[in-house]
């Protein structure tokens, strides 16, 4: 599998994400404009590939994919709006570019967040898809998007960081004032590598097993061949975590496209502060080892797959 392979999905995946967008100068234009700002222009399209990836190793043609590849990039910007807000995370810097807070306004932000999630299952519902692919294909983006998954992971999330400053009016890069310290967590649950497992299987890996799952229901795979792609989704989503909590120590802001660092200024649970960096980058190897393992059925036809796999365990950034 190339490289050139995995740039012409994307280039399909943003020609489609700049079909269905809308456009900048059309009214509500603040709005649109911010959704595009979000959805456009960065991003390592991810989930996007890993719809293409699977559909295409399974028979499925590559036109119907396109569809269930915008979708889940619209969840996957949406989900990082509102993440990146003032009374979440609270960051200032997303693939490399200010956050939609920043560069608009936090109500903006909140409703383009807003808006992706609904385009995404427009997409899919006007999709040309057979209608039970379609029905398979909507629930699953609603479950990896909602209360079991990225919303409950995300709550895991909050409920397991220390309570910690938050202003509305704090300008971009300048740390919160003490003097508006709210406490999000009257008390922080005493968290284990289970109970961050269990967090990032909701918040991460949900949806990047959801990408899989398209691929596949569109490739109208058996129950013995989606067993093993959820097992490798599964490992994939985990080790995208792990690795993304080691470049939050090891990595700099401008190769990350994001704020480094700052999971241990706001006392984030994560795998290197439960387990070390060590045992940390000795978890990535046998998620890597579980991914190959379950791929390996398959022989070369999942040979796009098991490179995104490599990709979440080596990238860096």
């Amino acid at each position: 599998m190339s490289e050139a392979d995995f740039a012409a999905w994307r280039a399909r995946v943003d020609a489609a994400l700049e079909a269905v967008l809308p456009p900048a100068g059309d009214a509500p234009m603040r709005l649109h404009a911010a959704m595009r700002h979000a959805a456009l222009d960065g991003g390592k399209r991810m989930r996007p590939l890993l719809v293409y990836a699977t559909g295409i190793a399974f028979g499925a043609d590559v036109g119907l994919l396109d569809a269930p590849a915008v979708a889940v990039e619209c969840i996957h910007a949406y989900s990082l709006v509102h993440d990146d807000l003032p009374s979440m995370d609270d960051d200032d810097l997303r693939r490399g570019k200010p956050t939609v807070h920043v560069a608009f306004d936090e109500a903006t932000a909140i409703l383009a967040g807003d808006a992706l999630q609904s385009l995404a299952f427009e997409v899919v519902a006007a999709s040309a898809l057979p209608a039970s692919t379609r029905v398979s294909m909507l629930g699953e983006l609603a479950i990896a998007a909602g209360a079991r998954g990225m919303c409950g992971g995300q709550a895991l999330d909050i409920d397991a960081t220390a309570p910690r400053a938050h202003s509305r009016a704090r300008q971009p890069g300048a740390p919160p004032r003490a003097s508006q310290t709210q406490s999000r967590n009257p008390s922080v649950p005493t968290v284990d590598v289970a109970y961050v497992e269990r967090l990032h299987a909701l918040k991460t890996g949900a949806l990047l097993r959801a990408a899989v799952r398209l691929g596949a229901f569109a490739a109208a795979v058996d129950a013995g061949t989606h067993a093993r792609l959820d097992a490798f989704a599964d490992a994939l989503g985990l080790a995208f975590q792990v690795r993304d909590d080691l470049l939050d120590i090891e990595g700099d802001s401008a190769a990350l496209g994001k704020t480094a660092g700052k999971d241990v200024a706001q006392a984030k649970a994560t795998f290197p502060a439960l387990l070390g960096i060590d045992a940390s980058r000795a978890r990535l190897d046998t998620l890597a080892a579980t991914m190959r393992d379950a791929l390996s059925p398959f022989g070369e036809r999942t040979a796009a797959l098991a490179a995104l796999g490599r990709r979440a365990v080596e990238r860096t950034h």
